[in-house]
């Protein structure tokens, strides 16, 4: 059933059909081109009448054009054949490839897994990076955020998240770019390529310059590819979203053009649910899993804001990276006190593990709260046990940095994983006193206990 644009608002596209033929909500229309455009259903204002969301710019679409009624939700490839590519939210190619050819094309908007289906078995995902498996380790088949502002090594810890999953697990990455500047994408692309990654990875972007619509449609197309990884080949898959935030601007730009009541401080009444839809998506199952690290940007640095605190108590762990760290120079820049994880639980990790981590990072909370006596005063002024603290903190700071695979061109450094145990064995012998004779600065950018032995020798 065609029909014919009545009104165009920005990205919002009004479409007048025969009483009683018009599509249902969520359904994929399209405008044809040159260049074709697509929309998808909004809502219905009055019988007849269908309110599309445009996916492409209305640049150009007039009042009286045909519309085209699909006769079903909008689909994207999927299969082996997306992995190396780089497409939108309706699987248009966007690396300057041919076209992407799957056997099969499957509805962007699918519900979770049922319950059934979940495995309630909570464990953790190493992923061989030494502070983040130790202090904030990830839940196979949870959600993590990453928080953390530019220049601070958001992008370099994302893809040695992907290396260390498709290594360890022989899985698949899908990166959901929304919002994403072209500079930042373009690098991330380059990035995977440059480590051999991008065969394992399949890429869904849309542009900080995109529709509104399209933007907020991409997390639902990435959720897609990495769904029929899982369920069809039992794959672990790892699945990046930067930025998620962008995910709930778009929302709220998408509810104004709408007509919708705003809620508090602007944001969309719709919130939650729109949220809820994604992260509910994000889940391990008797299949296989999916686990999600995803960057969140904070407004003002204020975690209470409303759409801040929609997308954090959706996680499992929260990893933040500080630019005090950064600039020190002790990569990876995630502050150890701030950051947590749900899994970090004697039932989850082991006794072993939670309590060498609580020692830990008791360790480096008071070597925090040292800070600013050896500023003023010096080191001596320090009991002898507090001077012992103090050095064995500034230890266990260096040991918990590493250089990463991915990075390995640029720092001329041999990237490490490091197993778990070696992390836990380094940390406790730290701890004892064992390197306490040890200059710090050999402890910095190594790996894990064979470095240590090799350093102390």
């Amino acid at each position: 059933m065609d029909g014919r644009v009545e009104g165009v608002q920005g990205s919002v596209v009004d479409v007048r059909f025969a009483e009683g033929s018009e599509p249902g909500v969520r359904e994929a229309l399209s405008i044809p081109g040159p260049p074709p455009r697509d929309l998808e259903v909004l809502s219905h204002p009055e019988p007849g009448l269908a309110r599309g969301l445009a996916l492409q710019s209305t640049s150009g679409v007039r009042r009286g054009d045909v519309v085209h009624a699909l006769g079903g939700p909008l689909t994207v490839p999927v299969g082996e054949g997306v992995l190396g590519r780089l497409m939108d939210c309706t699987g248009r190619q966007l690396d300057g490839g041919p076209p992407i050819e799957a056997a099969e094309r499957l509805p962007i908007h699918r519900p979770p897994p049922t319950l059934d289906r979940h495995r309630s078995l909570l464990e953790p995902l190493h992923t061989g990076v030494k502070i983040v498996d130790l202090l904030c380790p990830f839940a196979r088949g949870g959600k993590t955020g990453l928080f953390g502002g530019a220049g601070v090594g958001k992008t370099l810890l994302l893809v040695e998240f992907i290396g260390a999953v498709l290594e360890a697990h022989r899985g698949y990455a899908i990166f959901a770019g929304i919002g994403e500047r072209i500079r930042e994408g373009h690098e991330l692309w380059s990035d995977l390529r440059r480590a051999g990654l991008m065969d394992r990875t399949a890429m869904v972007f849309g542009q900080m310059d995109a529709p509104p619509g399209l933007r907020l449609r991409v997390p639902h197309a990435a959720l897609t590819l990495a769904e029929d990884f899982r369920d069809r080949a039992g794959a672990d898959v790892l699945l990046l979203m930067d930025n998620i935030f962008r995910f709930v601007q778009a929302g709220m730009e998408t509810s104004a053009l709408a007509g919708y009541v705003p809620s508090r401080v602007g944001y969309q009444p719709t919130l939650a649910t729109e949220l809820a839809e994604v992260e509910e998506r994000i889940a391990s199952t008797v299949d296989g899993a999916i686990t999600s690290v995803q960057a969140v940007y904070v407004p003002a640095d204020d975690l209470t804001d409303p759409g801040a605190a929609a997308v954090i108590e959706h996680l499992d762990a929260q990893v933040v990276l500080t630019r005090g760290r950064a600039s020190a120079g002790l990569y990876p820049a995630v502050d150890p006190l701030r950051s947590h994880s749900r899994l970090l639980d004697p039932a989850a990790v082991g006794l072993r593990h939670y309590e060498l981590a609580e020692q830990v990072r008791g360790v480096l909370a008071r070597y925090r709260d040292l800070e600013d006596v050896i500023a003023m005063l010096g080191m001596d002024e320090l009991s002898r046990e507090d001077r012992q603290l103090v050095q064995r903190a500034r230890r266990l700071d260096r040991f918990l940095t590493q250089p990463f695979k991915v990075s390995e061109a640029f720092t001329g450094r041999g990237g490490v994983r490091v197993p778990l145990l070696d992390t836990l064995g380094g940390c406790e012998r730290i701890l004892s006193g064992e390197f306490d004779e040890l200059e710090e600065h050999h402890l910095f950018m190594i790996g894990g206990l064979a470095d240590l032995e090799r350093v102390s020798s």
